[in-house]
Protein backbone atom coordinates (compact mmCIF):
# COMPACT_ATOMS: atom_id res chain seq x y z
CA UNK A 1 0.00 0.00 0.00
CA UNK A 2 1.26 3.66 -0.82
CA UNK A 3 2.06 6.23 1.49
CA UNK A 4 -0.66 8.15 0.31
CA UNK A 5 -3.22 5.29 0.65
CA UNK A 6 -2.11 4.46 4.04
CA UNK A 7 -2.43 7.82 5.03
CA UNK A 8 -6.02 7.89 4.33
CA UNK A 9 -6.74 4.28 6.02
CA UNK A 10 -4.93 6.32 9.06
CA UNK A 11 -6.44 9.26 9.04
CA UNK A 12 -9.83 7.02 9.17
CA UNK A 13 -8.74 5.16 12.61
CA UNK A 14 -8.53 8.63 14.01
CA UNK A 15 -11.98 9.67 12.57
CA UNK A 16 -13.11 6.55 14.08
CA UNK A 17 -11.66 6.93 17.67
CA UNK A 18 -12.62 10.77 17.41
CA UNK A 19 -16.38 10.11 16.48
CA UNK A 20 -16.77 7.30 19.12
CA UNK A 21 -15.49 9.35 21.71
CA UNK A 22 -17.62 12.46 20.78
CA UNK A 23 -20.88 10.83 20.20
CA UNK A 24 -21.29 10.73 23.71
CA UNK A 25 -21.07 14.68 24.93
CA UNK A 26 -24.03 16.00 23.31
CA UNK A 27 -26.32 14.47 25.88
CA UNK A 28 -23.76 13.32 28.42
CA UNK A 29 -26.13 14.55 31.26
CA UNK A 30 -28.60 12.22 30.46
CA UNK A 31 -26.24 9.53 30.06
CA UNK A 32 -25.08 9.77 33.58
CA UNK A 33 -28.64 10.29 34.67
CA UNK A 34 -29.53 6.36 32.84
CA UNK A 35 -26.11 5.12 34.58
CA UNK A 36 -26.82 5.68 38.36
CA UNK A 37 -25.70 9.38 38.83
CA UNK A 38 -27.65 11.54 41.18
CA UNK A 39 -26.50 14.77 39.82
CA UNK A 40 -25.75 16.21 36.50
CA UNK A 41 -22.84 18.42 36.16
CA UNK A 42 -20.47 16.92 38.81
CA UNK A 43 -21.31 13.61 37.52
CA UNK A 44 -20.83 14.43 33.87
CA UNK A 45 -17.81 16.22 35.03
CA UNK A 46 -16.14 13.04 36.37
CA UNK A 47 -17.58 11.01 33.69
CA UNK A 48 -15.81 12.61 31.06
CA UNK A 49 -12.48 13.52 33.39
CA UNK A 50 -11.68 9.54 34.26
CA UNK A 51 -11.52 8.62 30.67
CA UNK A 52 -8.34 11.57 30.02
CA UNK A 53 -6.79 10.78 33.16
CA UNK A 54 -6.50 7.09 31.90
CA UNK A 55 -5.85 8.66 28.88
CA UNK A 56 -2.72 10.79 30.88
CA UNK A 57 -1.85 7.63 32.33
CA UNK A 58 -1.11 5.16 29.52
CA UNK A 59 -0.99 7.33 26.85
CA UNK A 60 3.14 7.21 27.61
CA UNK A 61 3.17 3.36 28.48
CA UNK A 62 1.75 2.47 24.82
CA UNK A 63 3.67 4.45 23.13
CA UNK A 64 7.15 3.19 25.33
CA UNK A 65 5.88 -0.16 24.04
CA UNK A 66 5.43 0.92 20.87
CA UNK A 67 9.20 2.45 20.10
CA UNK A 68 11.08 -0.77 22.46
CA UNK A 69 9.17 -3.54 20.30
CA UNK A 70 9.38 -1.54 16.73
CA UNK A 71 5.72 -2.05 16.50
CA UNK A 72 2.13 -0.43 16.37
CA UNK A 73 -0.10 -2.00 14.37
CA UNK A 74 -0.49 -4.64 17.11
CA UNK A 75 -1.66 -2.54 20.10
CA UNK A 76 -3.91 -0.07 18.28
CA UNK A 77 -6.05 -3.51 17.07
CA UNK A 78 -5.62 -4.22 21.28
CA UNK A 79 -6.74 -0.98 22.24
CA UNK A 80 -9.58 -0.91 19.75
CA UNK A 81 -10.67 -4.13 20.87
CA UNK A 82 -10.40 -3.02 24.49
CA UNK A 83 -12.06 0.12 24.29
CA UNK A 84 -14.87 -1.70 22.41
CA UNK A 85 -15.40 -4.13 24.95
CA UNK A 86 -15.49 -1.48 27.48
CA UNK A 87 -18.10 0.74 26.11
CA UNK A 88 -20.50 -1.78 25.41
CA UNK A 89 -20.03 -3.01 28.97
CA UNK A 90 -20.60 0.37 30.23
CA UNK A 91 -23.92 0.15 28.03
CA UNK A 92 -24.87 -3.31 28.90
CA UNK A 93 -23.67 -4.00 32.37
CA UNK A 94 -26.45 -1.62 34.44
CA UNK A 95 -29.00 -3.60 32.82
CA UNK A 96 -27.85 -6.80 34.44
CA UNK A 97 -26.40 -6.56 37.69
CA UNK A 98 -26.30 -3.39 40.42
CA UNK A 99 -23.98 -1.44 39.87
CA UNK A 100 -22.81 1.88 41.08
CA UNK A 101 -22.04 5.05 39.99
CA UNK A 102 -18.62 4.40 41.20
CA UNK A 103 -17.91 1.56 39.21
CA UNK A 104 -18.85 3.07 36.11
CA UNK A 105 -16.09 5.32 36.18
CA UNK A 106 -13.94 2.30 36.81
CA UNK A 107 -15.27 1.16 33.57
CA UNK A 108 -15.06 4.31 31.94
CA UNK A 109 -11.35 4.50 32.82
CA UNK A 110 -10.33 1.18 31.80
CA UNK A 111 -12.37 2.29 28.32
CA UNK A 112 -10.01 5.62 28.09
CA UNK A 113 -7.25 3.06 28.86
CA UNK A 114 -7.58 0.77 26.04
CA UNK A 115 -8.65 3.76 23.18
CA UNK A 116 -5.75 5.79 23.97
CA UNK A 117 -3.53 3.20 22.31
CA UNK A 118 -5.36 3.76 19.40
CA UNK A 119 -5.63 7.31 19.28
CA UNK A 120 -1.78 7.90 20.19
CA UNK A 121 -0.13 5.26 17.92
CA UNK A 122 -2.72 6.00 14.92
CA UNK A 123 -1.24 9.49 15.15
CA UNK A 124 2.31 8.09 15.73
CA UNK A 125 1.98 5.99 12.34
CA UNK A 126 0.78 9.26 10.62
CA UNK A 127 4.70 11.05 11.82
CA UNK A 128 6.27 7.01 10.50
CA UNK A 129 4.76 8.32 6.76
CA UNK A 130 6.74 10.75 4.10
CA UNK A 131 5.15 12.76 2.14
CA UNK A 132 5.88 16.27 4.76
CA UNK A 133 5.08 16.22 8.29
CA UNK A 134 2.77 19.34 7.94
CA UNK A 135 0.37 17.58 5.34
CA UNK A 136 0.74 13.83 7.28
CA UNK A 137 -0.74 16.02 10.59
CA UNK A 138 -3.26 17.86 8.55
CA UNK A 139 -4.67 14.65 7.68
CA UNK A 140 -5.13 13.92 11.22
CA UNK A 141 -5.81 16.82 11.91
CA UNK A 142 -9.04 16.81 9.30
CA UNK A 143 -9.47 13.51 10.84
CA UNK A 144 -9.52 14.72 14.22
CA UNK A 145 -12.26 17.79 13.62
CA UNK A 146 -14.24 15.99 11.19
CA UNK A 147 -14.78 12.75 13.51
CA UNK A 148 -15.81 15.64 16.36
CA UNK A 149 -17.86 17.52 13.80
CA UNK A 150 -19.82 14.59 12.38
CA UNK A 151 -19.74 12.92 16.50
CA UNK A 152 -21.77 16.19 17.91
CA UNK A 153 -25.04 15.73 15.63
CA UNK A 154 -24.88 12.33 15.21
CA UNK A 155 -24.45 11.95 18.91
CA UNK A 156 -27.78 14.28 19.64
CA UNK A 157 -29.34 12.33 17.15
CA UNK A 158 -29.37 8.85 18.87
CA UNK A 159 -29.96 10.33 22.63
CA UNK A 160 -33.33 10.78 20.88
CA UNK A 161 -33.27 7.34 20.60
CA UNK A 162 -32.25 5.82 23.85
CA UNK A 163 -29.87 7.39 26.47
CA UNK A 164 -26.96 4.29 26.33
CA UNK A 165 -27.41 4.10 22.38
CA UNK A 166 -24.02 6.07 21.88
CA UNK A 167 -22.52 3.47 23.64
CA UNK A 168 -23.29 0.85 21.81
CA UNK A 169 -22.21 2.98 18.77
CA UNK A 170 -19.00 4.10 19.96
CA UNK A 171 -18.47 0.52 20.48
CA UNK A 172 -19.44 -0.61 17.06
CA UNK A 173 -16.74 2.32 16.09
CA UNK A 174 -13.76 0.74 17.90
CA UNK A 175 -14.32 -2.96 15.92
CA UNK A 176 -14.54 -1.53 13.02
CA UNK A 177 -10.86 0.44 13.61
CA UNK A 178 -9.13 -3.04 14.83
CA UNK A 179 -9.79 -4.22 11.34
CA UNK A 180 -9.00 -1.04 9.56
CA UNK A 181 -5.98 -1.31 11.45
CA UNK A 182 -4.86 -4.50 10.13
CA UNK A 183 -4.53 -3.02 6.54
CA UNK A 184 -1.59 -1.18 7.28
CA UNK A 185 2.10 -1.47 7.41
CA UNK A 186 3.83 -0.86 10.34
CA UNK A 187 6.37 1.75 9.22
CA UNK A 188 7.38 1.82 13.34
CA UNK A 189 11.94 2.39 13.20
CA UNK A 190 13.95 -0.47 13.92
CA UNK A 191 16.52 1.25 15.10
CA UNK A 192 15.37 1.88 18.46
CA UNK A 193 17.32 -0.21 21.65
CA UNK A 194 14.05 -0.95 23.00
CA UNK A 195 15.21 0.56 26.77
CA UNK A 196 12.82 2.72 28.77
CA UNK A 197 15.95 4.81 29.74
CA UNK A 198 16.80 5.67 26.40
CA UNK A 199 13.46 6.64 24.87
CA UNK A 200 13.17 8.71 27.99
CA UNK A 201 16.43 10.40 27.00
CA UNK A 202 15.52 11.56 23.65
CA UNK A 203 12.78 13.05 25.11
CA UNK A 204 15.08 15.51 27.94
CA UNK A 205 17.75 15.89 24.93
CA UNK A 206 14.66 17.87 23.49
CA UNK A 207 13.24 20.04 25.57
CA UNK A 208 12.06 22.46 22.65
CA UNK A 209 9.19 19.76 22.59
CA UNK A 210 7.73 21.44 25.82
CA UNK A 211 6.54 23.88 23.42
CA UNK A 212 4.18 22.29 20.62
CA UNK A 213 3.02 20.48 24.38
CA UNK A 214 2.46 23.78 26.06
CA UNK A 215 0.19 24.84 22.99
CA UNK A 216 -1.51 21.28 22.77
CA UNK A 217 -2.57 21.74 26.58
CA UNK A 218 -3.69 24.96 25.81
CA UNK A 219 -5.67 23.49 22.72
CA UNK A 220 -7.33 20.54 24.38
CA UNK A 221 -8.02 23.12 27.85
CA UNK A 222 -10.88 24.59 25.84
CA UNK A 223 -11.78 21.60 24.11
CA UNK A 224 -12.50 19.97 27.44
CA UNK A 225 -14.34 23.16 28.61
CA UNK A 226 -16.42 23.03 25.82
CA UNK A 227 -17.07 19.05 26.14
CA UNK A 228 -18.67 19.63 29.72
CA UNK A 229 -19.20 23.54 30.19
CA UNK A 230 -20.36 24.35 26.88
CA UNK A 231 -22.57 21.63 26.34
CA UNK A 232 -24.46 21.69 29.91
CA UNK A 233 -24.34 25.88 29.14
CA UNK A 234 -25.97 25.52 25.42
CA UNK A 235 -28.76 23.17 27.12
CA UNK A 236 -29.72 25.09 30.24
CA UNK A 237 -28.81 29.05 29.14
CA UNK A 238 -30.82 28.41 25.74
CA UNK A 239 -32.66 25.65 26.22
CA UNK A 240 -31.29 23.12 23.79
CA UNK A 241 -32.06 19.72 22.79
CA UNK A 242 -28.90 17.06 23.06
CA UNK A 243 -30.05 17.59 18.89
CA UNK A 244 -29.67 20.67 18.52
CA UNK A 245 -26.84 21.08 21.14
CA UNK A 246 -24.67 18.52 18.78
CA UNK A 247 -25.55 20.89 16.26
CA UNK A 248 -24.12 23.90 18.18
CA UNK A 249 -20.95 22.00 19.17
CA UNK A 250 -20.89 21.07 15.41
CA UNK A 251 -20.51 24.76 14.37
CA UNK A 252 -16.69 24.41 15.74
CA UNK A 253 -16.10 21.07 14.69
CA UNK A 254 -17.00 21.49 11.06
CA UNK A 255 -14.20 24.35 10.07
CA UNK A 256 -11.94 22.94 12.71
CA UNK A 257 -12.32 19.75 10.31
CA UNK A 258 -12.43 21.37 6.54
CA UNK A 259 -9.70 23.65 7.44
CA UNK A 260 -7.31 21.10 9.14
CA UNK A 261 -5.33 20.01 5.62
CA UNK A 262 -5.30 22.96 3.81
CA UNK A 263 -3.73 24.78 7.33
CA UNK A 264 -1.14 21.71 7.42
CA UNK A 265 0.47 22.19 3.98
CA UNK A 266 0.54 26.06 4.53
CA UNK A 267 2.46 25.40 7.33
CA UNK A 268 4.69 23.47 5.31
CA UNK A 269 5.25 26.17 3.13
CA UNK A 270 5.78 29.18 5.52
CA UNK A 271 6.57 27.31 8.57
CA UNK A 272 5.00 26.75 11.57
CA UNK A 273 5.83 30.01 13.86
CA UNK A 274 2.73 32.47 12.06
CA UNK A 275 0.01 29.56 12.09
CA UNK A 276 0.32 28.65 16.18
CA UNK A 277 1.40 32.70 16.64
CA UNK A 278 -1.86 34.00 15.26
CA UNK A 279 -3.83 31.07 16.21
CA UNK A 280 -2.85 31.74 19.72
CA UNK A 281 -3.17 35.51 19.95
CA UNK A 282 -6.82 35.14 19.15
CA UNK A 283 -8.37 32.16 20.29
CA UNK A 284 -8.86 33.24 23.95
CA UNK A 285 -10.18 35.92 22.82
CA UNK A 286 -13.03 34.24 20.91
CA UNK A 287 -13.68 31.95 23.55
CA UNK A 288 -14.43 34.20 25.72
CA UNK A 289 -17.09 35.59 22.80
CA UNK A 290 -19.08 32.83 23.01
CA UNK A 291 -19.83 32.87 26.61
CA UNK A 292 -20.74 37.05 25.86
CA UNK A 293 -23.21 36.03 22.89
CA UNK A 294 -26.18 37.30 23.97
CA UNK A 295 -28.58 34.90 21.43
CA UNK A 296 -28.08 31.47 20.52
CA UNK A 297 -27.11 33.11 16.70
CA UNK A 298 -24.27 35.20 17.66
CA UNK A 299 -23.23 32.31 20.37
CA UNK A 300 -23.32 30.37 16.56
CA UNK A 301 -21.25 32.57 14.63
CA UNK A 302 -18.73 32.63 17.72
CA UNK A 303 -18.22 28.93 17.49
CA UNK A 304 -17.38 29.17 13.91
CA UNK A 305 -14.86 31.64 14.52
CA UNK A 306 -13.13 29.33 17.25
CA UNK A 307 -13.26 26.30 15.09
CA UNK A 308 -11.47 28.31 12.33
CA UNK A 309 -8.56 29.61 14.66
CA UNK A 310 -8.59 26.39 16.05
CA UNK A 311 -7.83 24.60 12.46
CA UNK A 312 -5.01 26.90 12.04
CA UNK A 313 -2.80 26.06 15.08
CA UNK A 314 -3.85 22.54 15.38
CA UNK A 315 -1.93 21.23 12.49
CA UNK A 316 1.16 23.16 12.93
CA UNK A 317 1.57 22.23 16.68
CA UNK A 318 1.36 18.68 15.73
CA UNK A 319 3.76 18.96 12.71
CA UNK A 320 6.53 20.92 15.21
CA UNK A 321 6.57 17.71 17.17
CA UNK A 322 7.39 15.63 14.64
CA UNK A 323 10.05 18.41 13.46
CA UNK A 324 11.50 18.11 16.72
CA UNK A 325 11.43 14.56 17.13
CA UNK A 326 14.12 11.76 16.89
CA UNK A 327 13.01 9.00 14.18
CA UNK A 328 13.34 6.36 16.78
CA UNK A 329 11.64 8.31 19.35
CA UNK A 330 8.60 9.64 17.46
CA UNK A 331 5.87 7.26 19.50
CA UNK A 332 7.14 7.88 22.59
CA UNK A 333 7.34 11.79 21.45
CA UNK A 334 3.44 12.26 20.26
CA UNK A 335 2.53 10.18 23.33
CA UNK A 336 3.63 12.82 25.34
CA UNK A 337 1.98 15.06 23.03
CA UNK A 338 -1.05 13.36 23.64
CA UNK A 339 -0.74 13.35 27.52
CA UNK A 340 -0.23 16.85 28.12
CA UNK A 341 -3.16 17.25 25.48
CA UNK A 342 -5.22 14.83 27.82
CA UNK A 343 -4.20 16.85 30.57
CA UNK A 344 -5.24 19.97 29.45
CA UNK A 345 -8.74 18.11 28.45
CA UNK A 346 -9.10 17.13 31.91
CA UNK A 347 -7.99 20.83 33.08
CA UNK A 348 -10.79 22.21 31.16
CA UNK A 349 -13.59 19.35 32.46
CA UNK A 350 -12.56 19.89 35.87
CA UNK A 351 -11.37 23.71 36.14
CA UNK A 352 -14.69 24.88 34.13
CA UNK A 353 -16.80 22.44 35.94
CA UNK A 354 -15.80 24.44 39.19
CA UNK A 355 -15.92 27.37 38.16
CA UNK A 356 -19.13 27.02 36.29
CA UNK A 357 -20.61 24.84 39.63
CA UNK A 358 -19.13 28.05 41.95
CA UNK A 359 -19.39 31.36 39.40
CA UNK A 360 -21.38 30.73 36.94
CA UNK A 361 -20.94 29.98 33.38
CA UNK A 362 -19.91 33.38 32.16
CA UNK A 363 -16.85 33.19 34.94
CA UNK A 364 -16.14 29.26 33.72
CA UNK A 365 -15.81 31.07 29.78
CA UNK A 366 -13.56 33.93 30.85
CA UNK A 367 -11.44 31.85 33.05
CA UNK A 368 -10.88 29.58 30.03
CA UNK A 369 -10.22 32.46 27.44
CA UNK A 370 -7.84 33.80 29.70
CA UNK A 371 -6.02 30.74 30.47
CA UNK A 372 -5.57 30.52 26.80
CA UNK A 373 -4.34 33.89 26.64
CA UNK A 374 -1.78 33.51 29.60
CA UNK A 375 -0.48 30.37 28.46
CA UNK A 376 0.19 31.28 24.90
CA UNK A 377 1.72 34.54 26.54
CA UNK A 378 4.38 32.22 28.39
CA UNK A 379 4.95 30.05 25.43
CA UNK A 380 5.24 32.59 22.72
CA UNK A 381 8.78 34.04 23.34
CA UNK A 382 10.28 30.43 23.46
CA UNK A 383 8.49 29.31 20.18
CA UNK A 384 9.84 32.71 18.23
CA UNK A 385 12.92 31.54 19.22
CA UNK A 386 12.92 28.29 18.23
CA UNK A 387 15.15 27.14 15.59
CA UNK A 388 12.64 24.47 14.04
CA UNK A 389 14.20 21.69 11.78
CA UNK A 390 13.46 21.60 8.50
CA UNK A 391 10.49 19.09 7.48
CA UNK A 392 10.56 16.49 4.75
CA UNK A 393 8.06 17.72 2.22
CA UNK A 394 8.77 14.80 -1.06
CA UNK A 395 5.32 15.22 -3.49
CA UNK A 396 3.66 12.41 -2.26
Amino acid sequence: MSARRERVVLAGVVFAVLLAQVLLYPGVDTLVRALGATTELDASMWFLAVEFGAFVAFAGVWGVVSDATGRRVPFIVTGALGGAVFYVTLAWLPTQVPISFDGILVLRALQGAMTIAAFSLAMTMLMDLTGGHGKNMGAAGIAIGAGTALGAPLGGQLYGVSPTLPLYAASALLFAVAALATLVTDRAPSNTDGRLAAVTARLRETPALGIPYAFGFIDRFTAGFFALVGTLYFREVFALTPGETGLMLALFFAPFALLQYPFGVLSDSIGRTVPIVAGSSLYGLAVVGVGLAPTVTTAGVAMVVVGVIGALMAPATMALVTDLAGESGRGTAMAGFNAFGSVGFLAGILVGGFVAGEFGYLAAFIVAGGAELALAMVSLPRLLALDVPTADRPAD
